[in-house]
């Protein structure tokens, strides 16, 4: 449990940073265009580096591809997480006009439109968490090369 300290408190303020992103969109009218969504893979990704750079650093060379990748995944699934508590409570409590405003289209055609958006913001978080996980792990990890 210690080596995962790190990257839960990372990922509880990446998901706070994704929470404020998604308030500030939604005080400025946006957060109804999931084209800012985007966004979100920016916000998560910098939070996957910098928790796989600082469990470098901490480890030194007990540092190795698996530490890292569980470092990088634990931080995303608890941002993920976290924030899709975050959304589905927004958008069942605080602003239950939001999901139909969302998609107007969708949520006429689907009785369980609610379970269908939560499941699609969770799932999206947790793929684009080990995509990233996997590609900056490339960065982060040890050459087997020898040296010239």
């Amino acid at each position: 449990m210690k080596n995962l300290t790190l990257p839960i408190r990372f990922g509880i303020v990446t998901s706070g940073i994704l929470m404020a992103y998604f308030l500030i969109l939604s005080l400025m009218g946006k957060h109804t265009n999931v084209f800012f969504s985007l966004f979100n893979g920016v916000i998560t990704g910098f939070g996957i580096y910098e928790t796989i750079k600082y469990t470098k650093l901490r480890l030194g060379k007990e540092f190795n591809y698996g530490k890292g990748f569980t470092a990088g995944i634990t931080m995303g699934f608890v941002a993920t997480l976290l924030f899709t508590i975050f959304f589905a409570f927004y958008s069942t409590e605080l602003n239950s006009d939001f999901l139909t405003e969302l998609s107007q289209a969708w949520s006429k055609d689907y009785a369980n439109f609610e379970g269908i958006v939560f499941f699609t913001v969770a799932i999206m978080g947790f793929a684009t968490t080990l995509v990233l996980t996997l590609s900056f792990m490339q960065l982060f990890k040890t050459s087997n090369n020898p040296k010239k």
